[in-house]
């Protein structure tokens, strides 16, 4: 069985769509694609927009994230 990651705090819409992705595999095959097309695909700056958008209760505009 493979070792779970420690559950890290949703700030808004972005990262449950980054928690989804990531759980479904989905993540792993978009992140090749964009290797072998030479381009980023835009996760990072697509959930940061997502997270201004629709934050959740209680989430701070403040918050600092590790970057990918």
């Amino acid at each position: 069985m493979g070792t779970m990651k420690p559950l890290k705090r949703l700030d808004g819409l972005g990262d449950l769509v980054e928690v989804v992705t990531e759980a479904t595999g989905i993540k792993q095959v978009v992140d090749a694609v964009s290797k072998a097309r030479g381009k980023d695909c835009g996760c990072q700056r697509r959930r940061d927009k997502l997270n201004k958008m629709i934050p959740f209760r209680g989430a701070s505009d403040g918050v600092q994230r590790d970057q990918d």
